[in-house]
């Protein structure tokens, strides 16, 4: 099995219980070391584990070494820094791995947005004055849409309706979303469909509380486009 886990934002005992349990039962593990505290796995990882740092290597490369793992029956984590759903380059590995029938599981991290209020000691949300938190990157060799957004409602499920009209003002009504009910809970529960069909699909699960309604193009699973980051053609500080 195949393991995405989210490091965290550096602090070796910020990993979950459940990504420090699955390093420490790895056969192999691919880091990304130019982001990710080598003390983590120094902290982790057993004695005869394969290690790989993926700053270097490229798309390919990478997808190799998942491949490998998985033919030798190894359990293989693939670490990167935070959370994997925040910048993480996952995708195309990903798409590698349906294409192979190689299984995988993502294990979510602690993202440094949440160690940098903690270190503030401040909450990002407060009533009547900040209800929005914006995760952003200003453009620069990698270039941003116009429209670069995805959007994720806490609060919000006893509301669908409602919730999803103000969507379509932003977005359009065929664009893909989804309500995830109870995250990681054993009777977790997804609803896809766009912000057109939601409403009904929820109202005929009977869902209205303990849910996130996620929107934008990042959910439509078609999409092609690859992050540079281990593109073998753009070169950075560890690959030349």
């Amino acid at each position: 099995m195949i393991y995405f886990i989210g490091a965290g934002p550096g602090d070796a005992d910020l990993i979950t219980v459940k990504g420090a349990k699955i390093l420490s039962e790895a056969g192999m593990i691919i880091y990304a070391g130019s982001l990710i505290n080598f003390e983590i796995i120094k902290k982790y990882a057993r004695n005869d584990c394969e290690i790989f740092d993926s700053a270097s290597m490229t798309l390919e490369e990478i997808s190799q070494k998942l491949i490998e793992g998985h033919k030798k029956n190894l359990t293989v984590a693939r670490l990167h820094s935070g959370d994997p759903s925040l910048y993480g380059a996952i995708r195309e590995q990903i798409k590698i791995l349906e294409t192979n029938k190689i299984p995988f599981e993502i294990v979510p991290g602690v993202s440094s947005l949440f160690a940098a209020s903690a270190a503030l000691k401040l909450e990002y949300m407060i009533p009547e004055i900040s209800q929005t938190l914006i995760i952003s990157r200003i453009e620069g060799r990698t270039p941003a849409p116009d429209d670069n957004s995805a959007t994720v409602l806490f609060l919000s499920a006893g509301m669908i309706d409602k919730a999803c009209d103000e969507l379509i003002k932003k977005y359009s009504p065929d664009t893909p979303a989804a309500l995830v009910y109870k995250a990681s809970w054993p009777d977790e529960k997804i609803i896809r469909g766009t912000l057109s069909t939601l409403p009904k699909l929820v109202e005929e699960a009977g869902i209205n509380k303990t849910a996130l309604i996620l929107a934008g193009d990042f959910l439509d699973k078609n999409i092609n486009t690859k992050s540079k980051l281990y593109d073998k053609n753009f070169s950075h500080e560890f690959r030349k």
